[in-house]
């Protein structure tokens, strides 16, 4: 696969990314985790709240307020403002009226890197705000991603296939690669590939060069699971992007930084509901632009 650079990077220029995703109180995910993140690889985050909630869904009880009816007008006072933005990151959305705020930030800011993180599920289940009128519209995001980041879940759903396990041969993977990238993304980073041998693999493909030229990249797997994981991931990715690396090694080091973050959140009371502790690993990514 040859080099895929989506951004280059400026040193002296500080990148503006709109970060559509919900606010969550307790359990670090979603914009608690991409603020930080992004602002730490030297970003400029700009937040669209798609939910307001009190804790995340893991959590037996949470309180969730919709934001959709505010979002209008929200854009159109950074409309006028003249806000400029480089990349539109969007996550979690809290009703299926939202792919159309997503859309509108695509028409009034063409030259942003459209970067969609396509969270609707995990192991194989949908999340429990999300409905299937919600995951529908959510694949209208797909066209035109500059990247696509689903777990095997949100690739399934995607791409109306079967959800088949986390262990997919090479076959596997090429064919679901194939699929999202006929759904027109540029890019594709596929998560959470798990062939039992104490590995994690994503994979990374570009349409201009084909699933057989796809790049795969592993990881440990560690022994415990950790909330909020993809989050760290998917923001990573994206700051790494836009300190102006190629994204196989986005997908490398944001790999990495979230095996650290794991690392440092097994230390750390009530680590299996609190959410990723990735604060101590925020260096990381700023080494990168340093």
């Amino acid at each position: 696969m040859n080099e895929t650079i989506l951004y280059h990077r400026n040193r002296e220029y500080i990148p503006r990314i709109a970060a559509v995703h919900d606010m969550c109180g307790y359990g670090k995910c979603s914009l608690t985790a991409a603020i930080p993140i992004l602002s730490a690889a030297g970003c400029d985050v700009c937040p669209v709240p798609t939910a307001l909630f009190s804790a995340h869904t893991k959590f037996p009880v949470f309180t969730m307020t919709d934001t959709t009816d505010m979002l209008e007008g929200y854009l159109d006072a950074w409309q006028k403002e003249g806000v400029d933005l480089d990349g539109v990151y969007s996550g979690f959305l809290g009703a299926p009226e939202q792919v159309a705020v997503i859309q509108r930030l695509y028409r009034e800011y063409p030259n942003a890197l459209r970067l969609v993180d396509p969270v609707m599920g995990d192991n194989g289940e949908m999340y429990p705000t999300y409905t299937a009128e919600l995951c529908e519209a959510m694949g209208a995001l797909a066209d035109g991603a500059d990247i696509l980041m689903p777990n095997l879940t949100e690739a399934s759903i995607l791409t109306g296939t079967a959800y088949a396990g986390a262990d997919l041969d090479d076959a596997q993977v090429n064919d679901l690669l194939q699929a999202l990238l006929d759904l027109g993304a540029r890019n594709v980073v596929l998560k959470g590939i798990d062939r039992n041998d104490g590995r994690i693999r994503n994979f990374v493909a570009n349409a201009q060069a084909g699933v057989d030229a796809k790049e795969e990249i592993v990881n440990e797997k560690l022994p415990f699971m950790c909330h909020g994981t993809g989050d760290a991931f998917a923001s990573a990715l994206i700051g790494v992007v836009m300190a102006g690396l190629d994204l196989a090694a986005a997908c490398r080091i944001a790999s990495v930084f979230v095996c650290n973050a794991m690392l440092s959140t097994r230390h750390q009371p009530d680590y299996e509901n609190r959410g990723v502790s990735f604060e101590l690993c925020l260096g990381e990514l700023t080494n990168l632009v340093d």
